[in-house]
């Protein structure tokens, strides 16, 4: 297998649990990668990084005013070398093979972007749920689903970089629903996302995580998003027969 460059895309806002979400990008199986820590005005734990960029060669620190984890994507993803993206919150982890799983089919099937199930663990890292991802009889069933909810968990994405860009990055006027609303732009424009049927990251649901603290605000944004998006992508629906 090719082992072309995949960046790790580490958005950072004073979160004690970055340390775990860094190792975990080091401890990948996958040989080339590069980690991109997107320091988004971070005021506290920021001394937590200094190891990690002393005695790594392939971590990075950009550091940029305070805008929200879309515009750290998005500066992450524009700074990036890598032909391939990978989404890592401060909080979460990745399973050491996640990268080289997704890699190897998404190179041998030519996929632009693939997505896989995730576990759940809480504040101290114990699982509290295993294999989370909704599963989808067809194609035709996972779009559907936009018209609910967002299928996917944007930390298990590995993406090309240009394709990411092609698409108009994360919208950075929405705080919350990001990632649901660029899903629904490449899914209506055509491209398809592979599913890897495994659970390759683990993701943490704890008290101090922006979902627990702004329910209210996320579901005025996820209709907003449907309402905004969904008609476009029930168009391309229609064109494949459902």
């Amino acid at each position: 297998m090719t082992t072309p460059l995949v960046s790790i895309i580490i958005p950072f806002y004073c979160d004690p649990y970055v340390p775990i979400a860094i190792q975990s990008a080091l401890d990948q199986t996958y040989p080339n990668k590069e980690i991109v820590i997107v320091s988004d005005g971070s005021y506290q734990y920021n001394e937590l990084l200094i190891p990690y960029l002393a005695n790594n060669p392939n971590v990075y620190l950009f550091e940029k005013p305070n805008g929200g984890t879309a515009s750290a994507l998005n500066a992450g993803i524009r700074v990036a070398s890598g032909e391939y993206v990978a989404w890592l919150s401060s909080d979460d982890l990745f399973y050491p093979h996640k990268l080289e799983r997704q890699l190897t089919e998404m190179i041998a099937m030519q996929k632009l972007i693939s997505y896989s199930d995730y576990d759940a663990i809480d504040g101290n890292g114990i699982l509290t749920h295993h294999r989370v991802t909704p599963k989808y009889p067809d194609e035709l069933s996972f779009y559907r689903a936009f018209s609910q909810y967002c299928p996917i968990n944007g930390c298990t994405i590995v993406a090309s970089r240009q394709m990411l860009l092609e698409s108009g990055l994360f919208d950075e006027s929405l705080p919350y629903t990001h990632d649901y609303d660029l899903w629904f732009r490449i899914a209506a424009s055509g491209i398809k996302f592979h599913y890897v049927d495994e659970p390759l990251i683990q993701y943490r649901i704890h008290a101090a995580m922006g979902s627990m603290r702004h329910h209210q605000a996320i579901q005025h944004e996820v209709d907003y998003t449907k309402q905004r998006r969904w008609p476009q992508l029930e168009g391309y629906i229609r064109q494949l027969g459902g």
